[in-house]
């Protein structure tokens, strides 16, 4: 009986050799990812291994003053020193220096303070940080520095603890100024679950370091055209993040989203508000200053040509709207509507 050879189909070979080229090609695409994950993991390493060193105790970069609250040291700046107390409270990452033109102004007739709530400013770094534990730690600040009954100034995401305050404690404020925030919560914090390291590290000292965003970021806050920041105000911000705990103290509160209250809590605040923004705020927009204002039954102030900083860029403008409520105007007394 003859051999018979059993002939492949012609398809047979071509879709085999496809495989195996698909095959190899997602090999050398997986050792292709190993070597860049490797690669960027040393990297990384080495560069937070170059740059450590670079954290410091808060009294080293700081010279004061100080007030010990719980066994910590809170940092803050004053002006003037008599007359109603007027307290300042800086939004996210926003250091006390820049309510130096605010609080000259407001001192003349009161007793202004201004304070670095961490993991801000010069403040040493303790958690968690929380609306609850800033509210705590603002009074007791208060009673360490012998301040009672003060207007409340929350700008930004401070706004939301100067809500919170009134709400805890309606006869220990005078009245409440919303500056540039809205008080209210958002987001879940996804993106920061997320962090792993060391590249967290490493892409928190070279943004921290870097003059170029510090400068665009400012400048963009200013909203005034012409309005530039100089190289001061450049260091004035990078330096509260060499703060000892401030990475980590960062990172735990951007895990929280942002952190405020709803707008029905506005709507139970019976303390005189007053709410401010800045008509060029590119950073939180005029229609969610307005509505939190409708909340609170407050009125509410534009400040023409100022932007998200406006403390910096239209600091008369601020200290009149504060002086509004320090004195107790009316119209912010019994609540008229934004």
């Amino acid at each position: 009986m003859s051999e018979v050879t059993a002939i492949p189909e012609p398809a047979t070979v071509p879709t085999a050799a496809r495989r195996g080229r698909g095959r190899r090609l997602l090999r050398l695409v997986a050792l292709m990812l190993v070597t860049l994950f490797l690669v960027v993991t040393l990297a990384s390493l080495v560069y937070n291994l170059a740059t450590r060193g670079r954290a410091e105790p808060a009294m080293s970069l700081y010279g004061g003053p100080f007030v010990m609250v719980d066994g910590h040291r809170v940092a803050y700046r004053s002006w003037g020193a008599s007359g109603s107390p007027v307290v300042l409270l800086g939004g996210f990452v926003v250091p006390s220096g820049v309510w130096g033109p605010v609080g000259t102004l407001l001192g003349r007739d009161h007793r202004v303070v201004a304070i670095d709530m961490p993991p801000f400013g010069y403040s040493e770094r303790r958690g968690p940080y929380t609306l609850a534990g800033w509210v705590a730690l603002l009074q007791k600040t208060e009673r360490a520095l012998g301040i009672e009954r003060p207007v409340v100034v929350g700008h930004s995401l401070g706004a939301a603890t100067a809500v919170a305050s009134a709400l805890a404690d309606p006869a220990g404020v005078q009245g409440i100024v919303l500056l540039d925030g809205d008080a209210l919560a958002g987001g879940n914090g996804w993106a920061a679950r997320l962090a792993l390291e060391p590249y967290v590290t490493s892409a928190y000292r070279l943004l921290t370091g870097w003059d170029w965003l510090f400068r665009r970021l400012l400048t963009t806050g200013y909203g005034r055209p012409g309005v530039r920041a100089s190289d001061a105000d450049v260091s004035e911000w990078q330096r509260p993040f060499r703060v000892e705990g401030t990475q980590a103290g960062l990172l735990s509160l951007a895990r929280q989203g942002i952190v405020g209250l709803r707008l029905e809590d506005l709507r139970r605040v019976r303390t005189p508000s007053l709410v401010v923004w800045g008509a060029d705020d590119s950073f939180d927009s005029v229609a969610a200053g307005r509505a939190s204002a409708r909340a609170l039954r407050a009125p509410f102030v534009l400040i023409p040509r100022a932007g998200h900083l406006s403390m910096v860029v239209a600091p008369a403008a601020v200290a009149r709207s504060v002086e509004r409520v320090a004195r107790g105007s009316s119209s912010v007394a019994n609540g008229a509507p934004g």
